[in-house]
Order: structure tokens, then sequence, then C-alpha cells
């Protein structure tokens, strides 16, 4: 059985069963409560990617700026993220149902494909992320207070500032999505068979958490370039090949550099994207 199969198939798997509403609905839920959980470890992890600290450093740094500013710039990811995860469950199964209904392809191309399109419809919320992280580097504190002010900021140097940054996240989402929705199913058949609510919860927290880390891991690089582009604000419009060229030079030219704060990423991503799968499939079972 290949993997498009097993994830049509694989038990507390959504695709499979009729597309409605309730994809979305449940990726939204998912999305939130996830945040409110990682929203802090994403702050560390940030300040790693941008200034390529240290994780005792970056939490230090934290510290300094208090606790008021612990969940400061908040309302851009889970506006992003809420919307990303609502369109990224809702659009596959929509997009996979469209395919299969009209395209003659082997199911797994059409699933992948659908996974892919959901990934460049979801490229579409870019500025949010790029809001996100203007609110999240210090550097910025003085400049911003909240995220309308950030947004209105932006509007000055025109909607392509916006979308500064989009090249990394088109690279990082199609694929990304391509490898998630296709070995999500097949993972889940190896864990053991879930006899219980419980233990259906726990092997999509296992699955989802896998996979969340392993791709978190391959693309982390991406999310390096795609920071450092969206922490600028006017000027050059530097390509991606640009900026990993001066990221390269930065940090020594040493591999292990451009993954500096990615263990920190693998931890947040099991608990981010087992939170997410687990809480998906729980709700999509209550509705």
């Amino acid at each position: 059985m290949g993997p498009a199969s097993a994830a049509a198939t694989a038990p507390g798997d959504s695709a499979g069963r009729d597309s409605s509403g309730k994809h979305y609905l449940c990726g939204l839920c998912a999305a939130f409560t996830n945040i409110m959980v990682t929203f802090p470890i994403q702050k560390v992890l940030f300040r790693q990617q941008l200034y390529g600290l240290r994780t005792g450093e970056a939490v230090r740094q934290l510290r300094r700026d208090g606790l008021r500013t612990l969940y400061r710039g908040i309302l851009p990811p889970l506006m992003q993220k809420t919307a990303t995860m609502a369109l990224m469950f809702g659009l596959y199964e929509d997009f996979s149902a469209l395919l299969l209904s009209h395209a003659r392809a082997p199911e797994l191309l059409t699933r992948s494909a659908a996974a892919a399109l959901t990934g460049t419809t979801e490229a579409v919320l870019t500025p949010f992320e790029r809001v996100q992280t203007l609110l999240q580097d210090h550097r910025h504190h003085d400049k911003f207070t909240n995220t309308y002010q950030a947004f209105k900021v932006l509007k000055a140097y025109g909607m392509r500032e916006y979308y500064r940054g989009l090249v990394p996240i088109l690279l990082r989402n199609g694929p990304s999505n391509v490898l998630f929705f296709g070995l999500r199913g097949p993972i889940k058949q190896y864990l053991p068979e879930a006899t219980s609510y419980s233990s259906h919860m726990l092997n999509d927290f296992i699955c989802g958490g896998l996979l969340g880390a392993v791709l978190g891991l391959l693309f982390f690089p991406v999310n390096v370039i795609k920071t450092r582009m969206q922490a600028q604000i006017g000027g050059e419009f530097q390509s991606f090949s640009k900026v990993l060229a001066k990221i390269w030079l930065e940090r020594d030219r040493k591999v292990r550099h451009l993954f500096r704060g990615a263990h920190l990423n693998c931890h947040r991503s099991v608990l981010s994207w087992g939170i997410i799968n687990a809480t998906y499939e729980f709700l999509l079972k209550l509705l």
C-alpha cells in the first residue's frame, strides 16, 4: 500500500472522509491550542535564528526583556497559524477530492499535488509571518507597540513589503506539506494499534511530533534565511541566494552554524506538531 492510500485509510486519519467545513474548524482550533502552549519557546528559537545566539543567551535576553513582553507579538502568529492550519487541513481535503474526481493520475501523485497546492495557497498569509518577525525582534521594540502599528508602518513601503521573504516560504510550504500528508498515514500504521481515545491521541501525537521534528530540521536553514529577510524594513529586496551567502560568511562557513537553534526547534516541533495533529484528529472525531 502506497503512502497516499495509507493516508486515506489509516485509523484516526482524516483523509478519505467527507469534505466539509469541519476540517477547517478543527485545523483552526488545533493551531490555537498549539500557539498558546509553544509561543515562548518560539521566541527563544527566533532569537537564535536571527542572531545566531546559543540557547542560554537567547533565554537570558528574554528574561531581560521581562515577562510583560513574553507574549508580545502573539497576535500575528495566532491569526496566521489558525488561518494557515485551517487552510492546510481544509484545502488539502478539498483539493484532494477535486483532483481525485477529475484527474487520471496515480493517487499518490494526485494527493501530492493537492498538498503542494495547499502549501502554495497558504503563502497568501505571509504578511502575518512578516509582522510576527518584526514584533519578536528586540531591535524594533521601540518602533512597534502592537500588530496594527506594524501593519501600518509597512503600508508606507507598499504591498511588496508585506511579502518580503515570500520565496523561502514557498520553498518551505509546498514540499513540507507533501511530506507531511504523504507520510502521516504510513507512520501511524507502524505504531501499536490504538484501542481507545487516549491511545489514538497518543499515536496521533507521536506521528505529528515525529514528522514535525524531521521536517523542522530539514527546512531549518530555509527558515533562517526567511527570518533574516523579514527582519529588514525597507531597502533592497535581496535574493534567496544572496542572503544565504551573507549568512554563510557570518557563520564562519560552517554548516552546523546554520543549524544553530535546530535542537530547540526539534523539541518545539515535536510538541507543536504533536499537539496540532492530536488535537485535529480528536476534534474531527467529535464533529
